[in-house]
């Protein structure tokens, strides 16, 4: 063979196929990657989703077979009262707690990023709500609006702004609503905080010495400077935030269990009612199912509205 064919023959051999090298391919490499999450996804997120809709078509009382009765159980939702109160105190719940814990947890951002003293203790202690247990804070914050132990009463006769023996924090419905408001902010706050505290860290000290030098205030560097900067990961953290609250069961069903007179049922707290305690697991799924179609056109209003700005 000449010394061109066999360069010929060189260049157009291909490489023996191999299992290392097919791996190796970044098309194989990520589908690899990929698949356990999307099975792992698959099988506990989308067969429980998947079912539930199945089930909101059933008319299945507990130790039934059940029945297709098709969107019978969303028309009784529909025409229950109660089902209409528990929509607006889910969406009350969620809007009221999301803007206290934006707004509180930005400032306590702002704050934190400041250089003092003892200022990783400070950071550390703030994560205290978030850490403990659910259950466990909830019971704490029985204790503490108790109408007759509680501390917050307590204190408010103390110094006279009340009369003995003091409001009912979880008997009256206003109250209740707020007070479960209350918790929720407590507990979600350092959650907050400290998401937007590493994106404030990300900012770099340049733009702020730049915007002080063309003569902005302290109110022009945080409009203009921080909350550009800071808008993507406002989305992500309110995105979770919403999501959260809005699907609450803890805190809601150990304070309060729904009540007073259902002041403080939300989705989830009616469905296991519904569903666990009346024993109708069709119309439990469904209206479990009624809060998914809200909650994405809230995370896609939000989307919308806290898009990059991209003519800039």
């Amino acid at each position: 063979m000449t010394a061109p064919s066999l360069a010929s023959a060189l260049v157009h051999r291909r490489p023996a196929f191999t299992l290392g090298r097919w791996l190796e391919q970044p098309s194989v490499f990520s589908w690899l990657m990929v698949t356990p999450p999307v099975l792992f996804l698959a099988a506990l997120v989308g067969y429980p989703f998947f079912y539930g809709i199945w089930l909101s078509l059933l008319d299945r009382p507990v130790a039934s077979e059940g029945t297709f009765i098709g969107l019978g159980n969303y028309a009784q939702a529909w025409h229950d009262p109660v089902f209409w109160q528990v929509v607006i105190n889910t969406f009350v719940y969620t809007a009221v707690a999301t803007l206290l814990k934006m707004f509180g947890g930005l400032g306590l951002a702002l704050v934190m990023n400041q250089d003092f003293r003892f200022k990783n203790l400070t950071r550390a202690l703030l994560l205290l709500p978030f850490i403990v247990p659910t259950v466990l804070s909830t019971i704490a914050w029985q204790w503490i609006l108790d109408p007759a132990f509680s501390i917050v009463n307590w204190t408010l006769i103390a110094t006279g702004l009340i009369h003995p023996p003091g409001p009912s924090w979880l008997g009256n419905p206003h109250l209740a609503m707020g007070s479960l408001i209350v918790v929720n902010v407590w507990r979600g706050l350092p959650f907050y905080a400290i998401t937007l505290l590493a994106g404030l860290q990300t900012i770099s000290p340049e733009l702020y010495e730049a915007a002080t030098i063309d003569g902005a205030s302290a109110w022009g560097r945080f409009r203009y400077v921080t909350l550009p900067l800071m808008k993507p990961v406002i989305f992500i953290v309110t995105m979770f935030s919403v999501i959260f609250t809005f699907a609450d069961f803890q805190l809601i069903y150990v304070l309060t269990h729904g009540g007073p007179a259902s002041a403080t049922q939300v989705f989830a707290t009616y469905a296991f009612d519904i569903a666990m305690g009346g024993g109708q697991l069709g119309q439990g799924a469904a209206i479990a199912l009624t809060m998914v179609p809200p909650l994405a056109l809230l995370i896609l209003a939000m989307a919308i509205y806290l898009r990059p700005d991209k003519t800039t």
